[in-house]
């Protein structure tokens, strides 16, 4: 309490209070006391005491914007209006570009909110095009909504005024084209420069295109027009429409015309010949119908008519022969004569002779007066008695000859046909013991094409039938013996590859089989038993998610949601990107990724074509996603020659297990669903529809294609205790996952690599691959092989549907003492490339096996969840697809990064997405999955002058 010329003060508050200079003045309060004098008392000495603490008001809120100002273009001359509204609020006012604006300028009204009783208040203001105009800067003209309560200030968002524009030239204007029928169309618009950019249309003879309507157009994120297939129907005049809030532009109207070019009708059937007799002309012909030619189409190439020669025979009129000598003379006192047409016989269409065949006369010279001379007409009268039994006695007599020489000749042919079946059963039965008795072998006859042909060896490389159950010699089943080993068709019995190698010899020709040593142990019960098993794994497919094979060291499997992730099948270079964003928020997939094998998958390759990379199944089958995820598969193309020796297809297996092909390398089209990027060693399948999935190709004329293989030398782990030692050389492809199979394989089967694996390059050339072992030490070691080299035909090896395909050359030392080994094996195509092993082994010391490391790389987490499988952070993608998805006048938009890393082989692909930047940073995530190097994209966003994406990339990485 002060006391003031003795009075009491009692200070009952402070009240802000504004200084308005021209505007707010926030910064500058001023604090005014008003003290209330209470008058003096007669009673000094009786002092009142205050009590120590009033009663307050509850605590007033900071202010809390209910609308905010939003962004506005001045379109012509017309001011805009500024707009906000706060509570609870004392103050409210606008700064603009950094200063207040005058108070006089706001325009404010005051409410009370009848449901928590606080002040609302709401200001205006207006902006016009020259305070716009005025402002001189880079950054854009601005305002902001500051309030003002007993508790504080609160800030709004700013919002952005500019002067709305729109250019009269288009940038690039659609061009009229010719087009065939069924050909895929681009027609392209860059619209004119303004503000906000402009919304563009496209107009078919002024009708406006809506692609929902007609699934035929696509409109890509550059406002270009796509025509999948032109039609008839598309023949018109289209225009390219800008427009925002300021004005709207046309472009120029481009006129696109569908052709058809005519196309020949069947050939008619051949005319007469024009010449009735001797050398004449035939002519056929066919009319330009199938299509005709519309809008200016091609006339159909080629003559409408053909004409050839043609001989008529002339016809050849018939000409009578002599007459015959007389008959003797009849009962009736006449005889008769006769000739015959044929002198010549009429030919060729020639007339028939005229006149009487037959002539008779009175042959009494008159003494029978009653008969005269009859004409040709009495020849149908019956004959005399003695005559008619003459002439039925010879029917009689031709008719039982007839029947006799019947049944002779169905006699000869049943004992033709019994003696045929005879000589097959024989064949047959020679022919599968000819391997056993060289001797008993009896040659097939000639005339019946099923049966082995003496002069062509068997061929032992072709695959066994549906024989089940062992085969012996049946000329000894009469005395078995305990030794006797079974020649079952069986592959399950071998762990090795089921291979028939030719074995070429100077003297001989025969072929080998190896037969595993555990080949006894199966019983024929236990063979049909895998086999069922088999054969129902492959009959249920690979589409069925529950029954597939999931074996380890080949599958992977992850549960993946919104967020994304990486599946990886360690060192086989098989991986499966899902980027973030392509499952549907709150939905979660157990994602699985298998490498099928061999022997439980119907293979994609058919005819000449081969098989690249392994079939791999990826799921689950039928799931929605929101955007393409990205497939790795390693392939063994020879991919480095200046032109293309490949045609490259990418297949996909159905439910019913057939394949079908999803796409050829450089023949895509807007209807193809993937993506396929190649890389020297691997390719990336951008798709939006998980399955089965592999590689094949074929040879592109006139050059050869190749294949990359490995040949991989193993030997049985030392200590050898045996006399016996095999070496087995694999010939597989060059990939990660095909070396990683056979090291399972031998690891199991006791054998380890000797050397490194060397590569070779396989041409389609039909030359096989030829094998032989040379300078072996004769004085410590022998070789089992009889002949001089070892083949494996070219089509096992280019078809890439054979298990892993080996060799085994056989060696004997000749005591065991002998330890060391040293010998030079050579494996190369016939008239092709080779590689040779120079062998130095100590076959009894313990040497640590040789570890290739895979081609695909480190060995990567075989599953990757969220952002930790993505190299790029979340916030520099979405900085990048801003600043690159929009279309740019100078081309320096996501097309440029498109071309910088390498990924514009068909970018229309990346036109139809919504992001075409994500896209592409997914597929850049792919194929960097090894090393995640950052080099690459900040080259590439360097060359293209985005150098503020760069700053924040740098900043944000090394954060």
């Amino acid at each position: 309490m002060a006391v003031v010329q003795g009075h009491s003060v009692s200070p009952v508050g402070a009240l802000p209070l504004w200084v308005q200079a021209g505007g707010p003045q926030p910064s500058h309060r001023v604090c005014v006391c008003v003290c209330f004098l209470r008058p003096d008392t007669s009673d000094y000495s009786q002092t009142e005491v205050l009590p120590e603490s009033f009663p307050s008001a509850p605590a007033e809120p900071l202010p809390e914007f209910q609308l905010e100002p939003e962004d506005a273009f001045i379109v012509k001359n017309r001011p805009v209006q500024m707009r906000c509204r706060a509570a609870p609020a004392t103050q409210i006012y606008f700064k603009c570009n950094g200063e207040w604006v005058n108070q006089n300028d706001h325009v404010t009204r005051e409410s009370l909110d009848q449901a928590s009783g606080l002040v609302v208040r709401e200001v205006d203001i207006s902006v016009s095009r020259t305070q716009v105009e005025e402002l001189f800067g880079l950054e854009d003209y601005w305002c902001q909504c500051v309030a003002w309560s007993s508790a504080g200030t609160t800030k709004s968002s700013r919002a952005y005024v500019r002067i709305a524009y729109l250019r009269k030239n288009f940038e690039q204007e659609p061009l009229g084209r010719e087009v065939r029928l069924d050909q895929e169309v681009l027609l392209q618009c860059r619209p004119p420069e303004g503000m906000p950019p402009a919304e563009v249309d496209w107009l078919k003879n002024e009708d406006v295109i809506d692609p929902s309507q007609d699934s035929n157009f696509l409109m890509t994120i550059d406002h270009d027009l796509i025509i999948k297939q032109a039609r008839l129907s598309d023949t018109a005049n289209y225009t390219c429409v800008a427009r925002n809030v300021v004005a709207k532009r046309r472009s120029s109207t481009a006129t696109l015309i569908v052709y058809v070019s005519g196309g020949w009708s069947s050939w008619t059937e051949w005319a007469e010949c024009n010449a009735r007799c001797g050398r004449g002309w035939q002519r056929r012909t066919r009319s330009c119908t199938n299509p005709a030619p519309l809008n200016g189409g091609a006339f159909c190439e080629g003559p409408p008519f053909q004409r050839v020669t043609c001989t008529t025979l002339c016809p050849v009129d018939g000409g009578w022969t002599e007459w015959a000598k007389w008959s003797a003379c009849g009962t009736e006192c006449t005889h008769w004569r006769s000739r015959e047409c044929q002198a010549p016989p009429p030919r060729n269409g020639g007339q028939h002779c005229s006149g009487s065949m037959m002539e008779s006369k009175n042959c009494t010279e008159g003494l029978c007066t009653r008969n005269k001379k009859i004409s040709i007409e009495q020849a149908s009268h019956p004959l005399s008695p003695g005559m008619g039994v003459a002439v039925y006695s010879g029917l009689v007599g031709a008719l039982l000859l007839c029947v006799i020489l019947v049944l002779c000749v169905a006699v000869l042919a049943y004992r033709h046909r019994c003696r045929h079946l005879h000589g097959d059963i024989t064949d047959s039965s020679s022919a599968l013991t000819a391997a056993f008795h060289p001797g008993n072998y009896k040659p097939p006859r000639q005339d019946n094409p099923h049966l082995l042909q003496p002069s062509a060896p068997p061929d032992l490389t072709a695959s066994a039938g549906t024989f089940r159950g062992p085969l012996f010699s049946t000329q000894q089943a009469a005395h078995d013996s305990p030794h006797k080993i079974p020649m079952t068709m069986s592959p399950l019995l071998d762990p090795l590859p089921n291979l028939k190698i030719k074995v070429y010899n100077s003297s001989t020709l025969s072929s080998a089989t190896e037969l595993p040593g555990d080949a006894r142990s199966l019983t024929d019960g236990d063979i049909l038993r895998l086999k069922c098993t088999g054969t129902l794994a492959r009959d249920r497919g690979p589409h069925a998610g529950h029954t597939l094979s999931r074996e380890p060291g080949l599958s992977t499997s992850a549960t993946l949601g919104h967020l994304g992730g990486r599946l990886t099948i360690p060192n086989t270079g098989v991986s499966l990107l899902v980027p973030s964003g392509t499952i549907p928020q709150g939905k979660f997939y157990e994602m699985y990724l298998i490498i099928n094998k061999w022997e439980k998958t119907t293979l994609p390759s058919e005819g000449s074509q081969t098989v690249l990379t392994p079939v791999v199944s990826c799921g689950p089958t039928g799931m929605l996603l929101n955007r393409p995820v990205v497939l790795t598969l390693p392939h063994c193309a020879q991919l480095d020659t200046p032109t293309p020796d490949w045609t490259l297809t990418l297949k996909t297996q159905t439910h019913q297990g057939a394949w079908e092909e999803v796409l050829t390398v450089g023949e895509e089209t807007l209807s193809s669903p993937c993506y396929l990027q190649l890389e020297e060693e691997s390719c990336h399948v951008l798709m939006e529809q998980l399955g089965t999935y592999g590689l094949v190709g074929q040879s592109c004329p006139p050059q050869p294609a190749c294949k990359r293989l490995q040949l991989a030398l193993f030997g049985p782990r030392a200590p050898c205790l045996s006399l016996d030692y095999t070496l087995r050389i694999y010939c597989i492809h060059d990939t990660a996952h095909a070396l990683k199979e056979v090291m399972d394989l031998e690891r199991s089967l006791g054998g380890f690599l000797l050397e490194e694996p060397k590569p070779l390059l396989f041409k389609d050339t039909y030359h096989n691959l030829r094998l032989s072992v040379h300078d072996v030490p004769h004085g410590h070691w022998r070789s089992k092989l009889l002949a001089k080299y070892q083949e494996i035909p070219f089509y096992h090896i280019w078809s890439g549907s054979q298990r892993p395909l080996h060799c085994a050359f056989s060696l004997e030392r000749g005591s065991l003492a002998v330890s060391q080994l040293t010998c030079k094996i050579c494996v190369r195509q016939v008239e092709g490339e080779g590689q040779i092993f120079q062998l130095h082994t100590d076959i009894q010391e313990t040497l640590p096996p040789h570890s290739p490391v895979p081609s695909g790389g480190c060995c990567l987490p075989s599953s990757q969840v969220g952002p930790y499988a993505f190299r790029l952070p979340a916030s520099i993608r979405q900085k990048i697809c801003t600043s690159l998805d929009a279309p740019s006048a100078r081309g320096c938009d996501w097309r440029l990064l498109a071309h910088s890393l390498g990924f514009d082989r068909y970018l229309n692909y990346f036109a139809t997405k919504p992001s075409p930047t994500g896209v592409l940073l997914d597929l850049w995530e792919a194929c960097h999955q090894g090393d995640a190097d950052l080099v690459s994209l900040a080259g590439a966003l360097e060359e293209m002058g985005k150098s503020e994406v760069l700053v924040v990339m740098t900043t944000e990485v090394d954060c």
